[in-house]
């Protein structure tokens, strides 16, 4: 039994409280659970979810993510073993800080990104290695979908599937429709800053960059989604696979967008309203993606409005025993299931569940290893078992 302390009440945040409550209602792996935010009416309103979706009761504290000295308090206080970041990536260096100030293990769903370059990197992260590992604690990085179930699907069909990768393609789909014009189905700055970046991909032993949006590919994807176009995205999961895949010869990231979404975000970027660097109005500074991200919907505000599949996974080809072979591994889900189930559309569901089941393993000390690692440098087997128990069955296929 641990006690964990997740920072962060927005959509994600709201799917980890509830799937981590229900773990602690079937094993009973969480003594104590703490919901920690800027806002304390957004963890007033996860609270009272969970408490009358699975009886549980969650403690609440307000937290400043960005306040060192006030992120390692909260961990003194609330006795948490386990800290679960799912504040803004701004902020994960900060409770890194925290973690080592205050002596408790570290997770996360997406790796660092500075505030002024939309650009993001495990560098700074990984810098961590040797702090973490002399103060015997264990640093989970990117435990969401992607990354996350992403490196353990890649990890998994290394150890079961294939002797070797030569191609990986991680597709991404979101087949819902939320009927808004324009919105974005995770944080709008983290969202539109991830889109509008310059293109990455492994070929050949050398990153190859792309302008943004600039190459794209239909797939058909199961559970009655069909033919999507997906467009080729750099994504931090990318750089920590071509570290660890054997015979890994290129890599890429992809991703499905409407029509819709594209032309709002030219006509947005056309005008500078995704820029990031500030600009001074009225006698102070704004940075027109915050003040856009202000203006459009809450992505938790979504859920009972969404309805359609996602589907993400890895395509991988490479060889078993002396032969060549292909394997699509995948999950669909269901954005009127998630809802039914915590309140929430997929995107969020997606990645909040993992991010629970990576506590789960590091409070059971599965996944306990002092150090700052990424997913797929620990066993995948019981990060697949757990999947299918809490909500993301997977599936595994031969392909052409």
């Amino acid at each position: 039994m641990a006690n964990l302390l997740i920072i962060g009440a927005g959509g994600v945040g709201s799917v980890v409280a509830h799937k981590c409550a229900q773990a602690a209602k079937q094993t009973g792996v969480f003594e104590k659970i703490t919901l920690a935010a800027r806002t304390m009416s957004r963890c007033g309103n996860v609270a009272a979810s969970v408490r009358a979706r699975t009886g549980v009761t969650l403690e609440t504290a307000r937290v400043d993510a960005d306040n060192v000295a006030e992120l390692a308090s909260l961990i003194r206080s609330s006795g948490a073993e386990i800290v679960c970041n799912v504040a803004l990536p701004y902020q994960d260096l900060h409770v890194m800080d925290a973690c080592l100030a205050a002596g408790a293990h570290y997770l996360d769903t997406a790796n660092y990104e500075p505030p002024d370059a939309a650009k993001f990197e495990y560098k700074w992260q990984w810098a961590y290695a040797d702090r973490f590992r002399e103060a015997g604690l264990t640093a989970l990085l990117g435990s969401g979908f992607d990354p996350g179930v992403t490196n353990v699907f890649a990890a998994w069909v290394m150890k079961h599937k294939l002797d070797e990768v030569h191609v990986l393609d991680i597709i991404d789909c979101n087949g819902g429709d939320h009927g808004k014009p324009f919105a974005t189905n995770f944080n709008p700055e983290i969202n539109i800053r991830e889109v509008t970046a310059r293109g990455r991909y492994w070929e050949r032993g050398e990153w190859v960059e792309t302008d943004p949006l600039a190459f794209s590919m239909d797939y058909d994807f199961p559970g009655g989604i069909g033919r999507k176009k997906c467009f080729l995205l750099y994504h931090e999961e990318l750089e920590s696979l071509v570290l660890h895949l054997k015979g890994l010869r290129r890599a890429r990231f992809w991703m499905t967008f409407s029509e819709n979404y594209l032309n709002h975000l030219k006509v947005l970027g056309n005008v500078g309203m995704t820029g990031i660097a500030p600009v001074r109005f009225q006698g102070q500074d704004i940075v027109p993606v915050q003040f856009l991200a202000a203006l459009l919907p809450d992505p938790a505000s979504l859920g009972p409005l969404t309805k359609g599949k996602t589907c993400i996974g890895n395509r991988m080809a490479g060889l078993k025993n002396g032969g060549k072979k292909c394997v699509h591994i995948y999950n669909v889900c269901d954005h009127e299931a998630c809802y039914a189930e915590v309140g929430s559309q997929a995107i969020s569901y997606t990645t909040g569940v993992p991010a629970m089941i990576g506590a789960k393993l590091v409070a059971e000390g599965l996944w306990r290893r002092p150090g700052v690692w990424n997913m797929e440098q620990y066993d995948p087997d019981p990060f697949m078992d757990a999947l299918s128990v809490y909500g993301l069955p997977w599936q595994c296929a031969d392909v052409e």
